[in-house]
């Protein structure tokens, strides 16, 4: 896939699939930001990538923060020039189910997982409508496309938010070159996960409602991102794309 030469953002980079994204992109030529409020984490990999003959800056965010986002835009167009790729890709999951959570978890919830892509939108936007146009990919999930039992309703909420945005600005911003897509992964195999699956019965469940019977990888929605963000998508905007094995075949 050509990202050869192409400046992508990736937020949530120090770890799990963002890192794994920043390393496919870099892999096939792509000069990447990595953002992360962990500065131990995002420089180490930023180091690996530069150790391995890539290019790539870190840059300490809270995604969360508008200051934050304006100055980590400016910093890659003062650095590289552009930024042609946005990936938002930054969350979390505070795993209580809706009549355990309080309000303010909720709001917690919201600022991070659709307040941080708004963010990065609102702030990615007007560079790329000025150089002629770019691409924005936003990690949402299979939740963001389905009610998902194993999963708790905060979640489910925030990601159907990213779900709908992502189409919006797709609409809107389409006629100055901009797409816009979404990513949707179902349970993918991490450390978490496989602590989790120590239980046979959890491991059960969730591997009974993936037809193909196995979990994503990293590599699995690493793949999906790199080809939203390459030239062969060029005519891909507004789409929501399942990395799920199946899961929403239903």
């Amino acid at each position: 896939m050509n990202v050869r030469d192409k400046v992508i953002m990736i937020t949530g980079a120090g770890g799990g699939l963002g890192s794994e994204m920043a390393r496919l992109l870099s892999k096939n030529g792509a000069q990447v930001f990595i953002l992360d409020l962990d500065a131990e984490k995002g420089q180490a990999v930023a180091d690996e990538i530069e150790a391995g003959g890539g290019r790539a800056w870190f840059v300490r965010a809270d995604v969360t923060s508008e200051d934050d986002w304006k100055a980590a835009v400016d910093h890659a167009v003062a650095t590289c020039g552009r930024l042609d790729v946005l990936v938002n890709n930054a969350g979390i999951n505070i795993r209580k189910p809706v009549e355990e959570m309080n309000i303010d978890e909720w709001v917690t919830m919201m600022k991070v997982n659709t307040g941080s892509t708004f963010l990065g939108c609102k702030y990615a936007i007007p560079v790329m409508r000025t150089q002629g146009g770019g691409a924005i990919i936003n990690t949402s999930s299979v939740c963001g496309l389905i009610g998902h039992k194993y999963t708790p309703e905060a979640y489910t909420a925030s990601k159907g938010a990213v779900t709908m945005l992502t189409k919006a600005i797709a609409s809107r911003y389409a006629q100055y070159g901009i797409r816009c897509n979404s990513i949707h992964p179902s349970t993918v195999d991490t450390p978490f996960v496989q602590v989790l699956f120590k239980d046979p019965a959890r491991k059960a469940e969730r591997l009974g409602e993936v037809p193909l019977g196995r979990l994503a990888t990293a590599a699995d929605v690493a793949n999906a991102v790199l080809y939203l963000a390459s030239e062969e998508a060029s005519f891909i905007n507004g789409v929501a794309l399942p990395v799920d094995g199946g899961v929403t075949c239903y």
